[in-house]
């Protein structure tokens, strides 16, 4: 299966219904960027802490697998010198409109986010990268071609579902029968029957993949990241998740390459 052609087809959609990750923030809260005064989220509820940006005035910013009219314009707004890749146009369309509407410089690119080979070694100072990960087979990638695109000093702030998230059967879990039953890493494509998989497909739903975190933290730190800050979150629709009623099931990290 063509796992970045269903996924960019699944986010489109996703924009069509509406999902909270879609939503174009409204021009208030690009006037305060504007100002100075702004909250960005790597992971589904507490804000990125300020002092893990540096400074953004004419920063080259890249928003990876970030598009949706939220982080990009916000971080535009603040001053950044912003580019976006994301594997699906909808959700670039999102970005273009906040720009249009308000004013901003934004650079949409439609690619995959384990292949910057479009972008020059050492081009930005700044990669924001929240939860998407979870949705290509190979994180690895990911955070080696982080590590080239960034210029030495260059900060990655990224957000990852926590792994522990995929050990437990779906459908059981819905009711809240937290029953082990998949081993790590997960895949859709490989822990799941093919009745599953085509489920999935047939509802539009985008495919995931459950990286340990060995390849999460230490993949960045093997890629030549150095860890210099971390911290938990939960989701924020819990009773749609029952594992984060007993624990945070996400993670947000800064490194410097």
């Amino acid at each position: 299966m063509d796992v970045r052609s269903h996924n960019r087809d699944a986010w489109d959609r996703n924009v069509d219904e509406g999902n909270r990750w879609t939503q174009a923030v409204n021009s208030e809260v690009i006037s305060k960027a504007r100002h100075g005064t702004f909250e960005i989220l790597l992971t589904p509820q507490k804000p990125v802490p300020m002092e893990w940006f540096p400074q953004l005035g004419g920063m080259p910013t890249l928003c990876l697998a970030s598009a949706g009219g939220q982080q990009a314009p916000i971080l535009a707004a603040a001053g950044a010198a912003v580019t976006v890749v994301d594997n699906s146009p909808k959700q670039l369309e999102q970005d273009r409109f906040v720009a249009q509407r308000d004013g901003l410089e934004i650079n949409t690119v439609e690619g995959d986010m384990a292949d910057l080979s479009r972008f020059p070694d050492n081009t930005f100072g700044l990669v924001f990268h929240p939860c998407s990960n979870c949705y290509v087979p190979d994180v690895i990638a990911v955070w080696q071609e982080c590590h080239r695109v960034l210029r030495p000093g260059g900060v990655l702030l990224t957000g990852f579902v926590n792994p522990v998230r995929y050990l437990f059967d779906d459908e059981r879990k819905e009711n809240g029968n937290l029953q082990l039953r998949y081993r790590l890493p997960y895949s859709d494509l490989e822990h799941l029957d093919d009745s599953h998989v085509q489920k999935i497909v047939n509802s539009g739903r985008a495919l995931e993949f459950g990286h340990t975190l060995q390849d999460q933290i230490g993949g960045q730190l093997n890629a030549g990241f150095m860890l210099t800050g971390l911290f938990e979150d939960e989701y924020k629709e819990s009773d749609d998740d029952p594992v984060s009623r007993y624990m945070s099931t996400f993670i947000a990290t800064r490194a410097v390459r």
